[in-house]
């Protein structure tokens, strides 16, 4: 029997994140992560996880899940009109994951505020500063030539030209979080910060800028 090869596709859609795990990389209680992914006491959940009975994401979930933490921490939306907001460009755009998709990042960004403000009411001001939300969050999902997702900076270095952007790419490490332009798991380091070696030192070690290793480290919840 042939071995099975998987393509690019195939790896950004396989459910490979716990919910737990998924939102300690971004920084969310697991609590929401939970509803958004899940649903809460009769609500439809607001992303379509990829693996439901094993409540595990994939890959494009984290994208997904990554836009809408931006938007979350600045504004408190309640559950059902964030997901009345989603439903509204699936319709527009006849996709199922709208925050994923190209076509967003071009033109769905002003919907999306257009319909938050219709259900929440926000100013003017609002909508501005909440679609420099959402497009500060697109820049740091880095695209292949076909607009499709590829990685996720969760931390950009000061830097950018000397490598050390904390990403999430799902060809890279089994799709955890390592540092760019060194192939490093961030797990690796901050289990050596926990044994005490300090951040100085692993900057030495490998070659690595002082500030990427401290934001290696903040990637790592138990770490940090």
């Amino acid at each position: 029997m042939p071995k099975q090869v998987l393509t690019a596709a195939d790896v950004r859609e396989m459910p490979a994140y716990g919910i737990a795990e998924a939102a300690g990389y971004l920084r969310l209680p697991k609590s929401t992560l939970r509803a958004w992914t899940m649903g809460q006491r009769g609500f439809r959940p607001v992303i379509e996880i990829a693996d439901r009975a094993g409540r595990k994401l994939s890959f494009l979930n984290l994208v997904e899940a990554f836009v809408l933490a931006g938007i979350r921490r600045e504004h408190t939306v309640p559950l059902p009109k964030v997901r009345k907001a989603l439903d509204y460009l699936r319709r527009t755009f006849k996709t199922r994951r709208p925050l994923a998709e190209e076509q967003f990042e071009t033109d769905g960004v002003e919907l999306f505020v257009h319909r938050f403000g219709t259900l929440i009411g926000v100013t003017q001001h609002g909508q501005l500063q909440m679609i420099d939300i959402i497009r500060d969050r697109l820049r740091r999902v880095v695209r292949d030539p076909r607009g499709v997702p590829e990685k996720i900076v969760l931390f950009a270095a000061p830097d950018s030209t000397r490598g050390g952007n904390v990403i999430i790419d799902p060809r890279l490490s089994f799709g955890r979080p390592v540092l760019d332009g060194y192939g490093l798991r961030t797990s690796i380091l901050a289990e050596r910060f926990q044994a005490g070696e300090k951040i100085e030192e692993l900057a030495r070690d490998y070659g690595v800028p002082a500030e990427a290793i401290e934001n290696a480290i903040r990637c790592e919840p138990r770490a940090a």
